[in-house]
């Protein structure tokens, strides 16, 4: 779980002291933060540039969305049995990289299920070598 970022008065109240007159390490330690942390806020006080905390984290949006969704549904219509990685390969080949772990969110969202795993695959290769013979 992420910590949580230090608001603005905070920030602004080392600030102020820093630019007051104390030491970057003595509003450090009266604040409870790094060294590092006060040096970092005085700085960029002294620069005028805004002490408000970065975004973090967020919401990132699928990239299977659309056309590529689309050819996703075909593409299982198509070939029922056909793995995730197998899938995900096919999608790396068209120009749309995701990870096998997104395309199973997708499928799980189309409510459709997939049924052979690489473990099966590589199986079934086995039994196919060891039948063809030497």
């Amino acid at each position: 779980m992420m910590s949580r970022s230090y608001s603005l008065d905070l920030r602004e109240r080392v600030v102020a002291a820093v630019l007051g007159g104390a030491t970057t390490r003595s509003a450090a330690a009266r604040y409870g933060f790094s060294v590092a942390t006060a040096m970092r806020w005085s700085q960029r006080g002294r620069a005028g540039l805004s002490l408000m905390p970065s975004k973090r984290g967020g919401h990132r949006p699928s990239l299977l969305v659309g056309d590529v969704a689309a050819w996703l549904r075909a593409r299982i219509r198509e070939k029922p049995d056909i793995t995730l990685r197998a899938l995900t390969t096919e999608l790396q080949a068209q120009g749309t990289v995701v990870h096998v772990r997104s395309v199973g969110r997708f499928m799980r969202r189309e409510g459709l299920s997939y049924k052979k795993s690489a473990a099966g695959e590589r199986a079934e290769w086995v039994e196919d070598r060891c039948a063809a013979g030497p």
